[in-house]
């Protein structure tokens, strides 16, 4: 991320790509939140911040005032048609109701709960072949080896895509997600890659079919008509982007948490039963995600004068740290209780995926805490956090007791 002139006024000039920020936003979501609950920046094209629970609850609502069809934070890209045969959407994410809801509809039941738990084994007999490959070590960077494994090879299992290359669509969705922020020439290459590659495999799907994903969704339909390749590459595009480093850096921020907070690790160490409220008050606490709206109009909220054309954050991290909302929102609390955190979004566009997210980080944690119950931090001033779109620790140095 190129260097950009420093914050003076969170209120009035955030900047989400701050180093800062990125590292932790805690600090100046509270100071928005104090002053001015919505803030503004004209920093990336302007855009509105909220840091209210209700008020990030309300603009979930508002579509399609608030337009889903740009949901990316920095301004849109220019493309030349000839180069885009496959388009520029990534449906449902990138539509508005009532067209988004149909397509919402075609993924759905790849992700039900019982969709999902067919997944349980590969992901166990994963984790565990991932930590086999380096435990003798006695450390290791935990983000590369275990947090970025788990998810790109999950989703690359469900879409019938050679295992090996997992690294290689890891580093493409960086490219578009994190480092083609603020390089608009490599998210542009990268998008254009990963859409070729699909558009690949959907010719490869139609001619051969087999039992994952891509062929299932070939066979679907859309309002009665078959599914296009320019709609099945956009769905495909969808999930490996939105599959691989959001829960990549969910799994990556819990790690990165109890390796820092050894009473944390402890306790959950052993006492297991914890598990399932400690996932969810790991979700709020570091919840990685944050879309963007356009506004279809001018609109006025509160006190704010919102433009057409401006974008706002659906800052859910943020929200999620509401004092309004949660009892001592800035501390985890592994046993937490009433815990209505929205880091999977709210309202029509709700994460189509939280039922694989969840179970992909139950099982990667539960499956380190059984083979590595004791880690710490070997060197804290090499970890590194990617921000913007999607926030979360990007190297771990870690070392355990071998």
């Amino acid at each position: 991320m190129a260097k950009t002139p420093p914050v003076g006024d969170w209120t009035t000039d955030y900047d989400i790509f701050d180093e800062g920020y990125v590292r932790d936003p805690v600090p100046m979501w509270r100071e928005m939140r104090g002053k001015c609950p919505i803030a503004h920046t004209e920093r990336w094209g302007s855009s509105w911040l909220p840091t209210r629970y209700e008020d990030v609850q309300a603009f979930a609502k508002m579509v399609p005032d608030l337009s889903s069809t740009d949901p990316i934070v920095v301004p849109r890209l220019d493309v030349d048609p000839e180069e885009d045969e496959y388009g520029t959407k990534a449906p449902p994410i990138t539509s508005d109701p009532p067209g988004q809801i149909d397509e919402r509809r075609l993924i759905l039941p790849f992700f039900t709960p019982k969709a999902v738990a067919a997944h349980r084994p590969f992901t166990e007999a994963l984790c565990h072949e991932l930590i086999d490959g380096f435990i003798a070590d006695g450390g290791g960077d935990m983000a590369v080896r275990y947090a970025q494994q788990i998810p790109s090879r999950v989703i690359i299992h469900m879409l019938g895509i050679d295992p090996n290359r997992a690294d290689e669509f890891v580093q493409w969705v960086r490219n578009v997600l994190e480092l083609g922020m603020s390089d608009p020439d490599l998210r542009l290459k990268y998008r254009r890659v990963i859409r070729v590659f699909f558009g690949e495999m959907v010719a490869e799907r139609r001619k051969n079919p087999g039992d994952d994903l891509i062929s299932q969704l070939l066979a679907k339909e859309l309002n009665g008509e078959p599914i296009t390749d320019v709609q099945a590459v956009g769905i495909c595009n969808l999930l490996l982007v939105a599959g691989i480093d959001t829960t990549w850096s969910s799994i990556g921020a819990s790690l990165w948490h109890f390796a820092t907070h050894p009473e944390d690790r402890r306790r959950l160490a052993g006492e297991p039963e914890l598990f399932g409220t400690a996932i969810e008050e790991l979700l709020r606490f570091y919840s990685p995600v944050t879309m963007a709206r356009v506004c279809s109009h001018d609109i006025d909220y509160a006190d704010v004068q919102m433009k057409e054309g401006d974008k706002v954050l659906m800052n859910f991290p943020g929200a999620n740290h509401d004092p309004e909302m949660f009892e001592d929102p800035d501390k985890v609390k592994l046993d937490r209780e009433r815990n209505r955190h929205i880091a999977f979004g709210v309202g029509v566009h709700r994460c189509a995926g939280s039922n694989l997210a969840r179970m992909e980080m139950d099982i990667a944690l539960r499956t380190w805490f059984e083979r590595i119950p004791e880690f710490e931090l070997s060197d804290p001033d090499a970890v590194t956090w990617a921000g913007g779109q999607v926030r979360g620790p990007r190297s771990l140095p870690f070392r355990w007791p071998t």
